[in-house]
């Protein structure tokens, strides 16, 4: 069991041979086993997708921006899929800060949106509270920011 509170503050970013995959309407969004891992204090993980392990055909930028302390500017990405357009359902750092220059133009994807995402066969629960993007796997031991009442955590 892994705990989100050993986590470190800012945090971590390694690098990973879990198996991720993304699916919706019947076809595969992303498939990696080379997926970086963010770990931050009371966060599950959240899972940056090279771009070559992303059906890029399905995702369209998406106005609009956020501010991460640690890692810089964030673009959004929705994912169309015929007449289905799922919004600002993924992000990306084209020019993140240097210490977390492994991220650029890497994809996460928040799991609520989809049919189904998966780490090493498992599927996850979405990180709750909307706005963070984690993935909660059975090896993960909470409480998670997001619940109720964490907003100053």
């Amino acid at each position: 069991m892994e705990s989100v509170w050993d986590y470190p503050r800012p945090p971590r970013l390694e690098r990973t041979d879990r198996h991720i995959v993304i699916r919706h309407a019947g076809r595969i969004v992303a498939d990696s086993r080379r997926p970086l891992r963010l770990l931050e204090t009371s966060h599950p993980p959240v899972y940056y997708l090279p771009p070559d392990d992303v059906d890029d055909t399905l995702l369209v930028r998406a106005p609009g921006s956020s501010f991460c302390e640690w890692k810089g500017l964030a673009g959004y990405w929705d994912v169309v899929m015929g007449s289905e357009r799922l919004a600002k359902v993924a992000w990306s750092y084209p020019d993140p800060v240097a210490a977390y220059e492994a991220l650029r133009d890497h994809f996460a994807f928040y799991a609520g949106p989809f049919d189904e995402c998966t780490v090493d066969g498992e599927k996850v629960i979405p990180q709750p509270g909307g706005f963070y993007g984690g993935w909660i796997t059975s090896d993960l031991a909470g409480p998670f920011k997001g619940v109720p009442g964490s907003g100053g955590w």
